[in-house]
Formats: structure tokens, sequence, C-alpha cells
């Protein structure tokens, strides 16, 4: 389609631009991949790129044929894994790359001869590939994820302990570029918005796909202690007609969604087989639609997981999603298994963080440093309990080093008032927020007997569970203070979710399996007694022997449903029969659930007995309460430990004769004192001169707006002759390098950067090492033009408009509009301006047009 205007000596008729996006985040700490072969990866990742402020030196390019969605393990290997390390070593970028995004048209499924499995590209790049020499239906060695479920801090919590080289992977690709940008747009959108829409937990009557269901309960829990949103359980088995959802997680084969079921930052996911499959036949809901409904965030399996909760993400991502951690941390935590597991989705959106303050002091733009400075910055927190601990240096988008790392302060005094009783912890010597957190579980719990809590360590978080069924959770108190005790600073802080303890909306259940071949007159009985001591037996006898296993559970079930005594609040329901038809290995097998009908503890405290006749097996034996979830039926609460200080001044030296003079970007970042450490980046443009050496960069051809097709052209001058090397870079690294020479001309086709914003910047290096570094040209390569405004002055008739450079344009004329237009030139401008000149004099009134050429 070509973009025109048109006017007449009177008249312009113009169109206009949309807004352009600005974002932070943490760019800093990404690695992004694109396909070379596909000009959709790459334009996707240079969007993401700018929207993310990921540093140009944080971008690998690999090349693998367009459309081939399964590669094998070699060629993983080869094509991205054993490249992306090298370069993440050789760029000397090892500090600082925790995430990396692959850039749609990647692979994403890996087979190999040797495993009986096939592995997701994500979770091979996450933790290795993972062969599995055991049937398909199994839990290959060494899959488990030792970061799943920690809370902790990734680079010191990786998946893997023998391995140094693991990275928080998503994908970002849809069934098209537009979805997929808006992936990006939607991650962007979400950050620090704090929703409060619902998340929504679905169990579907496919009872080999809702078996997330035992998950729901504890993260319905945890969240609410957080107190951001509500999470709703449903038995829901479509989600169409839904919207403005923060979550979803179901398990049904198939489905529909409507298109805008999401809010910006959700994350939603379906367990099924094949729920990773992007390409081919797939009679199964992929996560391609819950991306297609707007969601910033999806999972899928890529080959056959069976229904192993270890597979699959649990409902607690979306506790640490409200805890502040981004999505990509919150599908990892909740993560046991992930090697069969695709994630695709914007990694770094965190809805419900909340980053500091902070600005340079007295460092004007382009400052001049010379030698050894000092430079001064200012941090502040956004919340008392959210104090900031450390504070990296970066310039050019490359760590340099940490500034200051405060650790928890040795000798303050933490008090802990818990159920009537009180606990004083001195923080000891070379303490960290793990340390301590660990430290003061096992002090809490050498008291059980006393407080009636039992305790557990997560990260920088302790759950409290408490133990007395008599008490409601309002019951039991509990009190935190810090106080610098003994210690030269207060930097120790522990904080209550609530002055007491959280009840629980959880039902109690119990799981029942019975085993065996029926026979004339083989029966089940099952009895129940309620928590008034009221007793109900109920029982199916195969009297003609002509039942199944399977149809003697169903009448089970039935009957407990059916008893008008077992339907009110006192009562109990059945549910989630799994019959012998799901599971084929002899001999046949029945499971179900017996469920209280109200919440709480003692709800839980109905009996159940569950009995076969010889030849049936029933498991549990003898009498049992409905308590098998008791975990999440105790009432909770949770401490949080954070180190630092909320106000944070910082004075460092920072010895400018170790860096290149010229032109440089220089970035503080601040980590929340945490161990969901968001960052808030704080950046200034310096310029260092401690030599004489100096270099120019002029663009000989482009301009601030570019068409893609362009070969661009720029000169490079030094003020002296004594040149070891020019080089160019850009998005990537190095363009071009010229050796022994003062001066230096680069062409570099656009095509190859492909769509998007690009910094240009050359460094010159002297015979005798100096360096100097030209100040940053940017340049925005364009595709298809948008409409633009002609400006027309007299005389001579002068048209100008703001072009594309590099990209031609038709200038078309007229003498009357109900007659043809006729080309007068094509015009290519070198710059920023386009300009045509009517060089008739003698012309009568024309109209004229401008287009940019097809």
């Amino acid at each position: 389609m070509k973009a025109l205007a048109w006017l007449c000596l009177w008249c312009v008729l113009s169109g206009s631009l949309g807004p352009e996006a600005h974002a932070g985040g943490s760019g800093l700490n990404v690695l992004l991949v694109v396909n070379q072969q596909s000009t959709n990866s790459v334009q996707l990742g240079n969007y993401y790129c700018e929207q993310r402020q990921v540093p140009p030196q944080n971008y690998l390019r690999m090349s693998w044929p367009v459309g081939n969605g399964i590669w094998s393990n070699s060629d993983f290997t080869t094509a991205l894994y054993t490249p992306l390390l090298n370069y993440i070593n050789s760029s000397g970028l090892s500090n600082q790359i925790d995430y990396v995004v692959l850039s749609m048209d990647i692979p994403y499924r890996i087979t190999d001869p040797s495993s009986a499995a096939d592995n997701s590209t994500t979770a091979s790049v996450f933790y290795g590939f993972k062969p599995d020499a055991n049937p398909p239906c199994s839990l290959a060695p060494g899959s488990t994820n030792l970061y799943a479920g920690s809370e902790g801090i990734f680079r010191q919590t990786p998946p893997i302990s023998t391995s140094s080289n693991s990275f928080l992977v998503t994908m970002i690709t849809a069934s098209n570029l537009s979805q997929a940008v808006s992936i990006i747009d939607n991650g962007v959108m979400s950050d620090h918005s704090f929703p409060t829409q619902t998340v929504y937990l679905m169990k579907t009557t496919d009872p080999a796909r809702n078996v997330r269901y035992q998950t729901f309960d504890s993260a319905i829990f945890n969240t609410r202690l957080r107190g951001n949103y509500s999470m709703l359980r449903t038995n829901i088995n479509s989600p169409f007609g839904f919207a403005n959802l923060l979550g979803l997680q179901t398990g049904l084969m198939t489905f529909s969604i409507s298109p805008n079921t999401f809010v910006p930052g959700a994350i939603a996911d379906n367990l099924t087989s094949y729920g990773g499959g992007l390409l081919g036949y797939n009679d199964q809901t992929t996560l391609l639609a819950m991306i297609g409904a707007n969601a910033t965030a999806s999972y899928g399996t890529v080959d056959e997981p069976c229904n192993y909760l270890e597979k699959f993400p649990s409902a607690e991502d979306y506790f640490y999603q409200a805890r502040g951690f981004n999505i990509a941390e919150s599908y990892y935590l909740s993560l046991t298994n992930p090697y069969q597991g695709l994630i695709v989705g914007e990694p770094l959106a965190a809805p419900f963080a909340r980053p500091a303050t902070g600005s340079w002091l007295g460092l004007a733009t382009n400052a001049l440093l010379r030698g050894v400075t000092n430079l001064s910055l200012q941090f502040t927190a956004a919340d008392a309990q959210l104090p900031l601990q450390q504070v990296d240096l970066f310039l050019d988008g490359v760590w340099q080093q940490t500034l200051t790392n405060i650790a928890p302060g040795t000798s303050n005094l933490l008090k802990i008032n818990l159920n009537g009783q009180s606990f004083n912890y001195l923080v000891p010597q070379n303490a960290t927020i793990k340390s301590v957190t660990s430290n003061l579980v096992t002090v809490l719990n050498n008291s059980t007997n006393l407080t009636q809590v039992l305790t557990s360590a997560h990260g920088d978080r302790i759950e409290l569970r408490s133990l007395n069924r008599v008490k409601f959770g309002s019951q039991v108190p509990l009190s935190v203070s810090n106080s610098i005790g003994t210690g030269s600073a207060l930097t120790t802080y522990l904080a209550a979710s609530r002055s007491s303890f959280l009840d629980t909306v959880a039902q109690g259940i119990r799981g029942f399996t019975v085993q065996g071949s029926p026979t004339l007159n083989s029966a089940l009985v099952v009895m129940l007694t309620k928590t008034n001591g009221a007793q109900i037996t109920l029982g199916v006898t195969n009297a003609a022997n002509n039942l199944t296993l399977t149809q003697m559970g169903q009448q089970l079930v039935s009957l407990i449903n059916g008893y008008a005594l077992l339907q009110g609040a006192d009562g109990v329901t059945a549910s989630d029969l799994v019959t012998d038809s799901t599971g084929p290995v002899p001999p046949p097998q029945i499971e179900f659930n017996i469920q209280a009908n109200s919440a709480g503890w003692n709800a839980a405290e109905i009996q159940a007995s569950l009995s076969g006749s010889p030849g049936l097996v029933a498991t549990p034996l003898g009498t049992v309460v409905l308590d098998q979830n008791v975990t999440d039926l105790e009432p909770r609460a949770h401490l949080y430990l954070t180190a630092g200080v909320t106000n944070l001044p910082l004075t460092f030296s920072f010895n400018t004769t170790t860096q290149a003079d010229g032109f440089h970007e220089l970035t503080a970042v601040v980590y929340e004192g945490d161990h969901v450490r968001t960052q808030q980046r704080i950046s200034q443009f310096i310029q260092i001169s401690n030599t004489v050496l100096a270099a120019t960069l002029t663009t000989l051809v482009g301009g601030s707006n570019t068409d893609v097709g362009t070969t661009l052209q720029f000169s490079v001058v030094a003020n002296t002759g004594n040149i070891s090397q020019i080089q160019l870079f850009s998005t990537g690294g190095v363009l071009g390098t010229v050796a022994n020479q003062s001066s230096a001309s680069f062409s570099v086709t656009g095509s190859f950067l492909g769509i998007g914003l690009h910094p240009f910047y050359a460094v010159v290096t002297s015979t005798t090492g100096q360096q100097y570094r030209t100040a940053t040209t940017w340049i925005r390569l364009l595709g298809a033009e948008p409409p633009f405004r002609v400006s027309l002055t007299t005389p001579p008739p002068t048209l100008t408009w703001p072009a594309t450079a590099g990209r031609a344009y038709d200038v078309l004329s007229t003498t009357n509009l109900s007659l043809p237009f006729q080309t007068n030139a094509t015009v290519t401008p070198s710059n920023t301006t386009g300009l045509w000149i009517d060089t008739n004099a003698l012309r009568a009134q024309r109209f004229y047009k401008v287009l940019s050429a097809p």
C-alpha cells in the first residue's frame, strides 16, 4: 500500500502518527536472541530492546530456516545454546545476564533420539536438555528445578547446583507479528499497575486435566494474606465470555476463549498434553489461545507429559506475582520439572513491583569528567517495608561494580510475639536474608509445644501455621519489632502479614482409592460420621454380577451426593471420580474424593471409612478424617525479612582513566532489600576527557528516520594519525572495523539490522592503546510509510516534507483534480527532509501530490 499526501497551492491534507511509547525495566539483565533469517523475529527483537531499554550489546543473532519449529538437540546446541554461552562470556556480560528472550520464529521443540520425551527450547536454555530413557509418563532424571518454590534470588538459587549456566527464559511469539508485539506492550503496561482484577482457578469436569485443583487452596490462602487481589475457584469448564481477568488456570482438552479475556500482566495456561504445540496439527487448545486472548504469558508442554503436577505451573505463581516477582520468576518458581514446558510471554512484566525513586546529584547531562572524581546519587524506597539494599554501577549498559550491598545488621535485635510467647533474636555476623530467615524458623520451631505454631522458611519469607484446632486465626496474635540492638545501624527488618492469623476458606478433603475386579455380590461400603456424631452408611453391591469397578464407583458417588442428610453445611460431597478407563494397567482402579461442604478445619473433622468385600482393596484403611489438606486448613500467617535502608544517599569514587574518552551513559541500579529485588535505574550521559584523542561520527546517508532498505553510510574521522583501528558499533555489537587509518567510511545494510530503533557509535583506538568513543547517533529504520504532511512555498513552487532517508518519493501534479496526476520526478532524500522544486515557472495553477514509492 502506498502512503501519500496531496495538496494544491492553497491547502494541505495530512495524517498524524501515534504517540511514541517509552518504558523502563530490567533490560540490563536480558540477552535478546533473534533469528536473522526471519524479518519478523528481528523486528520484534528490536522492538523489545527499545521498549525494555536492552543495551545494544545484549543482542545475539542466530540463523535457522523460518517455519521449522522443531530441531534436534544437536542443532539446538550448535545453532543456539553454545553460541549463547560463548557470546555472554566473550562480551563480558556474565555478571549481569539473568534473562534470555527468544524472539519469534525460533524452534520451540527439541528432539533427541536417545530420549523418550522431547524438551522445550525455553526449558533447555533454562537448565539444559533432560534426556528421559524411561517411558514418557515419568519424570526425567535430573530434571528437578531447585529454584522452584524457593522464593530465592535466582542467581543465588540456580535450578541445578552443579551448573552456573542457568537463565530465566521465555519466548515471545504468536500467530502473527502484531499479536507478538502486543505481548510486549501488555508487559510494559502492566508494570507497577497494581491491578485489582480477579484470577480464576478452574476445576473442570475433566479428571485427567483438572488435577491442579490440589494447589488452588494454598495459593488462595497466601494471596489473601498479601491482600492484593482476589483469586476465585470455579467449576466452570469454558472461560468463553469472561473479560478483564488477571489470570486463569484451567485443564481441558479444548475450549473457546474470548479475544479480550485478560488485562495486561495476566498469566494464563491450560493443562493438556500438547498445549505447547505451536505448529502443525493439534486437536487441543494451545497456549496461543491464551496469548490471542491478550494474556501476557502462557505455558504448555511440547510432548506428552501425563498429568504430573510437577510438569505444570502451580497456582502459587499468582502468589509469587502478588509478591512483586516478575512473570519469568513467577513461572519458574512454580515449576518443579519444566523440561517439557514452553513459556511464552514477556518476562519482565511485574504488576505488583514497587520501584524506588532516585536521581543523580550535581551531575549535569554530558558533564565533562576527568581523572578520579566523586559522584553522588540518592535513592528513596517506595515504602518503609521495602528498604533498599544494593546499588550496582553500569557504564554503557555493562556492569562495572557493586557500589554498596547492605547486609542484615550484626547484632540488630528482632522481636517476635507469637501466640503469647516472646522471642528475641540477635542477627549474627555475616548474615544474609536467607540465613536469618532460616535461623528464625529454627528458633520458633524449638518452642512449637508452647506456641502451637509450626513455621517453615521460603527464602525471605516465613510461613506460620497454627496447630491448635480449637482456636480461630483471630485468636492467635502476632506482632514483631526491630531495633538497632547493640549493632552500629539498623538494617534488618521483620514484618508481619497481619496482627493475627488468618482463617482458611478451604474445605477439608480426603482421597480414596479402590483396586480389584468385582465378582458376584462384591460390595463397596462407606461409613460417614458427622461432627455432631450422626452416622450414615451407604453401599453398592454387585448383586447381578454385571457391574464394573467404574460403575460401582459411579453409583457410590451418586449415593453420597444424593443422600439428603449429607447435603447440608455439615455434610459432604463426593467428586473427582477417576475411573479405570484412564488407568489401563491391571488391576482396575478408581479414585475419588470426599470433601466437606463447609470451609475450615473443624468442618473437616467428619470421619470416613471405606471398605470393600474380598477382592476389592480400599485405601486408606480404617477411619480417617477429611484433613488430607490439613496445611491448607490451619490458620496461617506470614513474616517477611528485609535488609537495607529506606533513604540511601551514596557518594563514590569513579576512576575515569580506566574508560575510553568520549561519550558514555552512566547508570546506577538500586535493588529492593528482599528476594523480589525490584530494580530502579537512573541514567545520565557524561563525557570523559583524559587525553587529546578525539573523533567524530558523521552520518552520510540516513537520518533519524530511514527506510529499512537503505544502505546507511557513516564517516569516522580521528584528530590524529596514530590510529590502530576504528570500529563501528550498533545493535548486536561491531558492524565493521578499519585498521591503521585515521579516518574510515562504513556502509551498513539497513535490512540486516531490521525495522526498529538503532544506536550507532564508533570507538577509535590509538597505537598507544588509548580509546575514544563518539557520541551516539540514533536512527529508526522504518518499513511502511505513515501519512505525512507536505508544505508548499512559492515562487518557485517548492515542496518539502518529513522524509525517510533512502526512501524514494514520487512527485505528481495536475492542473485539474478531474484529470489524472502525472509523475514529474522521483526524489530519494539522504536525510529527513524531502525537497522538490518545480522549475517550470510558466505553469499555471497546479495541484501536487507526493507518494512514497512502493
